[in-house]
């Protein structure tokens, strides 16, 4: 097992653990929490022995074997499987030895070699790589393209299959659904929970962390809390312990201030001087409690609107791809596209990796231009795209305030630069923070950058590529909140399904050229990808013969898949049935006969959303005239009381009086019609 016993553990100067414990027994997949900077990495560093404790004790099964993923980009011209295989140390060992064996010519040395090559699994070891390759989403026909041929993300997720392939006790990730797209991220899970061995894992993907992980650790304030059970909760027993910590707080507080009372009281009489001093001696014994410390949460809101054309857009024989070069034939992805997208939409754009989903999104963002078909914009329409990329939409160079400023003149030419600062500010953005270059910010502040920019533009419909990569859960859950509050349409590609399942009410699937509705909800959609990826599975045999026959049988984890159950079984001959072999459209033969209720309900939600947007509008506009007014009144109110405290003559003061009190009655009326519409309000979005 892994221990860690009162450790201290520093960072330069700063102490990210203070005399903290922890034991993680063998077999355990731990989620690994805490905010930003509290020194989850530190504590991957110290297991994997590129860092050292600073005090206590740490310890660690010598027997046990390592993986994890390299964050480092891989420089070479290797081939992506062969790539994969050298993560395999045993093997890699077992053929040095082979070698060397070999040339020495000692006849027993060989025949050891070879048996300890055949038990490191040399002969599917090519298999067991092209399934990892294919599981994570790349095509067969990437299976050997060199490394250096691959984007920064590819290469990403070639180290990830790399340390996968690493026979191993102990699996650190860290980040590992970064650079994954929602059919690889599917697979990686299936994957994880059949891992054998510990594993500890550092995610802001709250539906993952709990699909794969039973323990959780809590890192805060330089300590470690061990919580029973997955990241959700983890979340309900912090919520409880911290309820309890604030009851407890503030009944200690209670009883300080009654014996601080009595000893402020009493301390100077002589009769009570013996009763106060062990008054004092109790307070000294007395174990502080800590304040309930909340972690600061960061929330922000889509400015309304300034109007809503229905339809947002129309999109008639539209094909998407990429213009040719030196004027060759464009590249299409995704043709034959006949949809519309509606005021109050909310549609989630699902589809395997590389089917067309970000080249559909930038054309409708017009980072791309139609290659054919006609795509008809509402009146007025504004839309906020957020790419995939940050760096897309921002210049590494330029500070915040530079961004800003330079939106601001083509947007709103009068907005002063304090109101640009305290604009940044509410993002998070603090400081000296408007002046630091983006190009030397985390990927999660830039990713705030592009969304403090998107609001500031006050669009009516959201292009979302990913937003979410390098968000932390806390940011997440402001931007699921701000979203579902957001009276525009959105239109979201994401891998976070907690994100999709909280903001999206129907789905639009790019598949096989196509794009066509989905009927059906996210569970849905995971046991179409299973398929997808199985029918890759499949062609990858047929084209790569037996070798592949074997990465067929290895994709399916380190240990053999068990067995499927009755109910299993009747499912996926149900699926086969449907004849999604025979060209039928993807998702409606997974569930057909739901499917079509839950299209009716979503449909239905999308007008009811509508409507209660509009029945909430007028009642918005009326609660802020109000707030001014109610500021108005106030300062009006505290104006005359300082003047009745002053020196005024008595024939105006009985004036003032009047006056002060006509005032008082009317922010009274005032205060009661606001919180009538609150509660209105309230009720509405209930």
């Amino acid at each position: 097992m892994i221990q860690l016993k009162n450790l201290t553990l520093r960072r330069g100067a700063k102490v990210v653990l203070d005399g903290a414990s922890a034991t993680v027994n063998p077999g355990e997949k731990v989620g690994l929490v805490g905010r930003n900077g509290a020194g989850k990495s530190s504590l991957f560093a110290l297991l994997a022995g590129t860092l050292h404790e600073d005090g206590g004790d740490f310890s660690i099964p010598p027997t046990w074997r390592m993986a994890q993923v390299a964050q480092e980009m891989p420089e070479t011209d290797q081939g992506a499987t062969a790539f994969v295989l050298d993560g395999d140390v045993t093997l890699a060992a077992a053929r040095r030895e082979v070698e060397a064996a070999e040339d020495s010519n000692d006849g027993e040395r060989m025949a050891h070699a070879y048996m300890a090559m055949q038990d490191a699994g040399a002969n599917d070891a090519p298999a067991r790589a092209q399934a990892l390759l294919l599981g994570l989403g790349f095509a067969v026909d990437e299976l050997d393209r060199p490394v250096d041929s691959f984007s920064g993300g590819w290469r990403m997720r070639l180290q990830l299959a790399r340390a996968l392939m690493c026979p191993s006790e102990l699996l650190l990730l860290d980040e590992p659904t970064n650079h994954l797209d929602l059919d690889a991220l599917v697979w990686l899970e299936s994957w994880l929970k059949r891992y054998e061995g510990t594993m500890l894992v550092i995610s802001h993907d709250r539906e993952f962390l709990d699909a794969i992980t039973g323990v959780t650790l809590h890192i805060e304030r330089g300590k470690l809390t061990r919580y029973g059970g997955n990241y959700s909760r983890f979340e309900e027993m912090r919520a409880e312990q911290m309820a309890l910590q604030d009851a407890s707080y503030s009944r200690q507080q209670e009883k300080i201030a009654h014996l601080q009372k009595f000893i402020d009281r009493f301390k100077a009489k002589a009769s009570k001087a013996k009763q106060a001093q062990s008054r004092v001696k109790a307070l000294e014994r007395m174990e502080k409690i800590g304040p309930v410390l909340a972690e600061a949460d960061f929330t922000f809101e889509f400015i309304e609107p300034a109007n809503l054309p229905n339809p947002m857009l129309s999109l008639t024989g539209v094909a998407v791809g990429y213009p040719g070069a030196d004027g060759a034939e464009p590249t299409v992805i995704v043709r034959g596209i006949d949809r519309s997208v509606l005021a109050g939409q909310r549609i989630g754009i699902l589809g395997a990796n590389g089917q067309g989903k970000s080249t559909l999104v930038k054309t409708i963002a017009r980072e791309l231009a139609a290659i054919e078909g006609t795509i008809t914009e509402g009146k007025g329409l504004n839309i906020g795209y957020f790419a995939q990329q940050e760096l897309d939409v921002l210049r590494p160079q330029d500070t915040p305030l530079e961004h800003m400023i330079r939106l601001a003149r083509e947007i709103a030419p009068q907005a002063r630069e304090q109101e640009l600062r305290t604009f940044l500010g509410s993002f998070n953005f603090t400081g000296d923070m408007v002046r630091q270059t983006v190009g030397s910010m985390s990927g999660g502040e830039k990713a705030r950058l592009v969304l403090c920019m998107i609001v500031w533009q006050r669009p009516n419909l959201l292009l979302l590529d990913e937003p979410t990569n390098h968000l932390d859960l806390a940011t997440r859950e402001a931007l699921s909140v701000a979203l579902n509050e957001f009276e525009g349409t959105v239109m979201l590609v994401s891998h976070d399904r907690a994100l999709l399942r909280t903001v999206c009410d129907e789905f639009w699937l790019v598949s096989r050229g196509g794009v066509e509705p989905f009927d059906g909800d996210l569970d849905d959609y995971q046991r179409y990808l299973l398929e997808e990826a199985k029918r890759v599975r499949e062609a990858a045999q047929s084209g790569r013969g037996s070798q592949s026959a074997r990465a067929q049988q290895s994709a399916r984890g380190p240990q053999e898949e068990p067995p499927p159950s009755a109910g299993q079984a009747a499912e996926k001959t149900a699926g086969q049935a449907g004849g999604q072999a025979a060209g039928q459209a993807p998702g409606k033969a997974v569930a057909q006969a739901p499917a079509l209720s839950a299209a009716e309900q979503r449909r239905l939600d999308a007008r009811n959303r509508q409507e209660q947007a509009a029945r909430m509008r007028p009642i918005k506009r009326e609660i802020d005239t109000l707030d001014k007014w109610m500021s108005e009144l106030q300062a009006g109110i505290a104006a005359l009381a300082a003047q009745l405290a002053g020196s005024m003559p008595p024939s105006e003061i009985a004036e003032a009086g009047r006056r002060l009190k006509a005032l008082e009655a009317e922010l009274a009326d005032a205060e009661n019609r606001w919180l009538t519409l609150n509660e209105k309000l309230e009720a509405l979005q209930a």
